[in-house]
């Protein structure tokens, strides 16, 4: 009885420590990795029939296994690169989280590069105020190719026979709110130029210094680039480009010690996401340039109900920038950084039932979570009330 006692602990213990890394592997920045998962899954059903077959064997495994958990834990966090001596480049510094890690990288010792829109803004006025000197603010529209060339030759001129070790891929736009027919083309556009045009040329041209240092990429992505958000088609599209961009450069840059992240933050207080006149400017733009037969089909109490909730979820973004920052942070000077980090709660969740759940499971729990709309199109309305009028006629 008592050896039949000890084997069955030995055998919670081990198969809690399989279920338990498991659950940390699909939850960790790996979690669309479904082979880690088969594997996991593959190693606790091992487990099991080694226990019913010989209860001493699974001792030696839970030793096995805690030593290869302590080796390999020790070697993924290694000791933080030092950023003394290393440069920086930021784009889209004039707020969020551009800003803020052009601050937190200054204190950490890094030579930062940031590009602003507006040297005499805000943003750069702040900058300059708490930034040490190694900081160098540069003007630079990344849509404008003679600004980002003209911020080439200034960093390569201060860096001198120096690679550049980190670019940051932070700046973006989204400029529309509302369903994908309704988005007007200058939205896809303007999404497209900043987001994807702007960020590859801005990549490009910086990647001669980058192979130099065998630096890092780090690029500012979203989980609209790669699940279906509601009324963010446009900028979800630009976002998907990017990413796809940055996975196939991941790949290529591999031979030249260049490595690459993502980052992708869930809803956080940045730019203009909390400016209710900015939003309201949007919306009576997009009323105004809308096709009046487009407009009557879906009814302007259904556009204005889109703002509202927008404005809404907005309000309830997270202003602790915080885990976005300390991602970059790590990226840049982790000896092995993540290939993707998901930063701000409730992302990893959300990836993980977007990969492991059924699309309509996965659907549902985004239309929940973001835009919950109460108000059908005009059309649907229409229809709906005739077809009930119909029945009416037929039962009399």
């Amino acid at each position: 009885m008592e050896d039949c006692s000890l084997s069955y602990w030995i055998y919670m213990g081990v198969m809690s420590m399989f279920v338990g890394g498991a659950v940390k592997k699909i939850l960790a920045s790996q979690v669309r990795a479904a082979p880690t998962l088969v594997a996991w899954l593959g190693a606790a059903v091992l487990v099991e029939r080694l226990c019913a077959l010989w209860p001493p064997a699974v001792l030696a495994l839970a030793v096995l296994y805690a030593g290869c958990c302590f080796l390999s834990g020790r070697g993924a966090r290694g000791l933080p690169l030092p950023a003394e001596g290393r440069a920086v480049f930021i784009t889209g510094c004039d707020s969020g989280f551009g800003k803020a890690s052009a601050q937190q990288l200054d204190a950490l010792g890094f030579e930062v590069f940031a590009s602003v829109l507006d040297l005499s803004g805000p943003g750069a006025g702040e900058l300059r105020r708490v930034c040490s000197s190694r900081l160098t603010l540069l003007q630079m529209d990344m849509t404008k190719p003679q600004d980002v060339q003209q911020a080439l030759l200034t960093t390569k001129a201060k860096l001198g026979l120096r690679g550049l070790w980190g670019l940051v891929n932070n700046a973006g736009i989204c400029v529309n709110f509302g369903d994908a027919e309704l988005s007007l083309m200058s939205n896809y556009r303007g999404c497209m130029e900043v987001n994807f045009f702007g960020t590859v040329n801005v990549t490009k041209t910086f990647l001669p210094l980058l192979r130099k240092a065998k630096g890092r990429i780090v690029t500012i992505s979203s989980p609209a680039g790669e699940q279906p958000f509601p009324c963010l088609a446009s900028y979800g599209a630009s976002k998907a480009a990017l990413g796809l961009f940055i996975n196939t450069l991941r790949h290529e840059l591999e031979p030249w010690g260049v490595k690459v992240s993502t980052v992708l933050p869930s809803a956080f207080k940045t730019a203009q996401t909390s400016n209710s006149k900015y939003w309201e400017e949007q919306y009576r733009h997009l009323i105004q340039n809308l096709p009046p037969e487009l407009l009557e089909e879906y009814g302007e109490d259904y556009t204005l109900e889109t703002m509202e909730l927008y404005q809404e979820f907005s309000k309830t973004a997270n202003e602790d920038l915080s885990p976005v920052i300390n991602a970059i942070a790590e990226a840049l000077t982790s000896p092995n950084p993540k290939l993707r980090y998901y930063a701000g709660p409730g992302v990893s969740l959300m990836y993980f039932i977007y990969t492991y759940f059924p699309m309509y499971i996965s659907d549902r729990f985004l239309q929940m979570h973001f835009l919950k709309k109460k108000v059908l199109p005009r059309g649907l309305r229409i229809d709906s009330g005739s077809h009930h009028n119909n029945n009416n006629i037929n039962k009399t």
